[in-house]
């Protein structure tokens, strides 16, 4: 018998009502230029929708636009930031055009996987930009310190990993801090002068009247905190952190401490004064804050460096 061929079945006829419910499960992320400067290096590409008649304005006014567009469709957006030296450097390595809306988004695609991006829930476009500078740096400044705390090494009279127990003694650190503050609301600044760069982690802690109830400390923030701290202690240089207190009903109390040989000492009420009343920059004396206490710092650290 001869075999005649079949015809393959025909697919059906999309629904384009499913097709756009569908859409609604599909994420998407949007790069965004930081600043005048990037948008400028970008509008070198002929494939960029902008060119040179436009300026930043104009292109934050769109990109807002868009946003907002998306968020309307019930689509969940996470906005990355877009580096053009970053992207120029991954086309490089990828053997990709650069001048291509493709390569864009691929590059793009990738730094949702990244921890630099934040979900846009309808932030005003200019807030935007800061706020992604400021997650990249947070970012970068945990990823050297890991680094740090990872090539710390061993002991040498001990044996004992330096970054594991450092890391262990930061964290027992950081909660005789907050213990030892009080009620109210803390703000903590951790400040590591390191090789390549200036190390510094801003944690805020909320401890409730009620003795019972645990302090309220954002989880991230306490790991950067903590790790940050670690570096210092591994490092065992310089270093130093100050925490703001405010608590309903009294004046704002500032402590403060320094790093030495890998130990948390406490400051004088004095060298407070000194170290929060002197520009950082230029060396000089700023005005003191009206309603603000300088405290000496209370004892945190009880272990010896790297145990």
């Amino acid at each position: 018998m001869k075999n005649t061929p079949t015809t393959p079945p025909t697919p059906p006829t999309p629904d384009t009502g499913r097709c756009r419910e569908l859409r609604r499960e599909v994420p998407s992320t949007v790069g965004l230029l930081a600043d005048a400067g990037d948008f400028a290096a970008m509008r070198d590409y002929a494939s960029f929708a902008f060119d040179h008649r436009d300026d930043y304005a104009d292109y934050l006014h769109h990109m807002d636009a868009v946003l907002r567009s998306l968020t309307a469709q019930g689509i969940h957006t996470t906005v990355a930031l877009f580096d053009p030296e970053e992207y120029a450097d991954y086309c490089a390595d990828h053997g990709l055009d650069p001048d291509s809306a493709g390569t864009r988004t691929r590059f793009t695609a990738e730094l949702a996987a990244g921890a630099g991006a934040l979900p846009y829930t309808g932030q005003p476009i200019e807030e935007l930009a800061p706020l992604l500078v400021d997650e990249a740096v947070r970012q970068a400044t945990w990823e050297y310190a890991t680094m740090l705390l990872a090539g710390a090494g061993t002991c040498a009279d001990c044996g004992e990993d330096i970054g594991r127990s450092s890391l262990e003694r930061a964290t027992h650190i950081l909660r005789r801090l907050i213990t030892g503050a009080g009620p109210g609301h803390h703000h903590l600044v951790c400040s590591i002068p390191a090789e390549e760069e200036q190390l510094v982690a801003v944690l805020h802690a909320q401890v409730p009247d009620d003795p019972g109830a645990g302090p309220r400390v954002d989880g991230r923030e306490g790991l950067d905190f903590t790790t940050v701290l670690a570096a210092g202690i591994a490092l065992g240089g310089a270093g130093g952190l100050v925490l703001r207190s405010t608590t309903e009903g009294f004046r704002d109390r500032v402590h403060g401490w320094r790093l030495d040989g890998g130990r948390l000492v406490t400051l004088t009420a004095a060298a407070v004064f000194d170290a929060y009343c002197t520009d950082a920059d230029t060396g000089d004396p700023v005005a003191p804050e009206p309603g603000v206490e300088y405290c000496p710092g209370y004892e945190v650290d009880t272990s010896g460096p790297h145990h």
